[in-house]
């Protein structure tokens, strides 16, 4: 019900979008609705709404609930601090070594090339300067130069040269070599001396021209190979699958190859093979790079792409070759570093689990102690297992629990004397009068307001007879329930020897040594009770049913 209802806006948005959405979806489905029309747009647009919104509740949720513990946000924590910059660093160790291997393998290839592209052009610059020699003397012929091509053409099985003396020239080859109808002519675009990629008639070549302008000599010599797939295979050294893509007619590359050949599209060149794996973890990637490239008609420089797929061990080979039975070496001591970082970082994860479920821990005990002391058990306690700040708090949370039962203690101690000093208080009040004495000819009253709940002040009025009162008024030093006790005696004492008939104290009333007392029996006249009387009777009581610390607190006047 609380998903059909929702009480916040953002609930209400999720469940009114989703509802409007799944309507929608359904009319669309219903009218059979194409991609592109408003109602499809306004169904896609709603249900976008519909999974922002739905989304925020998720995150909203996993925050409130997933975030609640501790342990969860630990674990967040060490999450972000922990795992996810080795997750990054791993992945930029990837990327690096990807980018790097990618690099390394396509500069091996153009490399190789380079170097060919090199030795063609020492060899055409060696050629031309012969042939240039030869044309000083007038000896330059087609004959000569096509021995001197062949001798010098052996490292190029497929090199055609292409001689110009002015106007003239005539095209040579060697073994192999395709030999075109017309001689290669040079662009207007290119001037002086050249070596390079060039693209002429869709295919790819390895060209270089050598000039010698000067005087009465002009001659020209244009060195071509090819490159095939043989020549690549040369060059590539075990490397895996090397491809020249080059850019078609309107000058654009597609890096990778389309799977689909593109109607302006030129011929590609592939070599080599990619061998089994050495092991489950040497998968084949594949990588791409540009470089340079001349269009032989029309001068212009462009851009065609080089793709290798390889695998590690073919290139860990080709750049430890040099080391030779080194390589273990240098392979065990790489591998005994992975294995002590992978240690290390075992221990850290160790540690940081153990950190982690001591305090965790710690923290769900005190909840939970927390919780029995919400239900008013305060004899629970907590286990302290370790000598830290968290085992200080639980022992601070033990003295705590131990403070409370001992506080209720005393609180319940305080109410029970209050309660029996409320008792005195309302015993004590019952001990003074309340009503006048109701004496003819005198009116008294008498009113008292103790300083705390029960007091030692006293006062009385013991009505004799019709005309006469016993006004007594007394003073306990002190305060409290003690001397409250005091004065009840006291007033015990007052009330029964005033309401009694007539005492004779032979002692205290005659100043003799005899302390006999003696009483006059009812019905005999009463007698005349005077204050020293009463007085002495108190004093004389008090002194005897009174310890001595007690007896001193008494004072008063009658």
């Amino acid at each position: 019900m609380r998903i059909l209802r929702p009480s916040t806006k953002w609930g209400r948005t999720t469940l009114w979008s989703g509802g409007l959405s799944t309507l929608l979806i359904a009319l669309r489905w219903i009218t059979g609705s194409v991609s592109g029309s408003k109602l499809s747009g306004w169904a896609t647009f709603v249900t976008l709404v519909f999974a922002f919104c739905a989304s925020w509740l998720t995150f909203r949720w996993a925050r409130q609930e997933l975030m609640w513990r501790l342990r969860h946000r630990l674990i967040v924590t060490y999450t972000f601090i922990g795992v996810i910059p080795i997750v990054l660093l791993l992945l930029m160790v990837g990327v690096g070594s990807y980018l790097f291997a990618g690099q390394f393998a396509t500069y091996i290839a153009t490399s190789n090339l380079q170097s060919e592209l090199q030795r063609l052009e020492a060899a055409n610059d060696s050629l031309a300067a012969q042939l240039s020699t030869l044309e000083r003397s007038g000896k330059l012929n087609e004959k000569i130069a096509g021995e001197l091509t062949t001798v010098a053409g052996e490292n190029f099985p497929q090199r055609t040269v292409t001689v110009w003396q002015r106007e003239k020239g005539f095209m040579l080859s060697t073994t192999g070599a395709l030999v075109d109808a017309r001689p290669a002519n040079v662009p207007d675009a290119i001037q002086g001396d050249f070596s390079g990629f060039v693209i002429d008639q869709d295919s790819l070549y390895l060209r270089a021209v050598k000039r010698y302008v000067g005087g009465n000599q002009c001659l020209t010599v244009i060195s071509n190979v090819p490159i095939t797939a043989e020549l690549l295979q040369s060059a590539i050294s075990h490397l895996g699958v090397v491809t020249l893509i080059l850019p078609d007619r309107n000058g654009d590359v597609q890096i990778p190859p389309p799977a689909k050949a593109r109607p302006t599209a030129r011929a590609r060149v592939n070599a080599g093979h990619v061998p089994p794996p050495s092991n489950r973890f040497d998968p084949t990637f594949r990588f791409y790079t540009l470089f340079n490239v001349v269009d032989w008609e029309t001068g212009k420089s462009e851009t065609g792409g080089v793709g290798v797929v390889t695998r590690p061990s073919m290139l860990y080979a080709t750049l430890f070759a040099a080391l030779g039975d080194q390589t273990k070496l240098l392979r065990y001591g790489l591998l005994g570093i992975a294995v002590l970082f992978g240690l290390i970082e075992l221990v850290a994860l160790y540690i940081g689990i153990r950190l982690s479920r001591s305090m965790t821990r710690s923290v769900a005990e005190l909840y939970r102690a927390t919780e029995y002391v919400n239900c008013g058990d305060l004899t629970h306690r907590i286990r302290v297992r370790s000598r830290d700040q968290m085992a200080a708090l639980e022992e601070s949370f033990n003295s705590m629990a131990e403070s409370l039962v001992n506080l209720m203690a005393e609180q319940k101690e305080k109410q029970r004397l209050e309660s029996e000093l409320s008792i005195a208080h309302e015993v004590q009040d019952l001990l003074f009068p309340h009503q006048s004495p109701g004496l003819p000819s005198l009116e008294v009253y008498g009113f008292c307001r103790p300083a705390r709940s029960v007091s030692g002040d006293y006062y009385d009025f013991i009505p004799l007879g019709t005309d006469r009162l016993v006004l007594a008024v007394g003073d306990i030093s002190g305060k409290g329930i003690s001397a409250a006790l005091l004065m009840a005696t006291l007033h015990a004492f007052v009330r029964a020897y005033s309401l009694e008939p007539e005492v004779v104290l032979t002692a205290a009333a005659l100043g003799s040594d005899d302390h006999r007392i003696y009483y006059r029996g009812a019905g005999t006249t009463q007698s005349q009770l005077s204050p020293a009387v009463l007085m002495t009777t108190l004093n004389y009581q008090l002194f005897r049913g009174t310890p001595g610390e007690i007896r001193n607190q008494v004072s008063g006047v009658l």
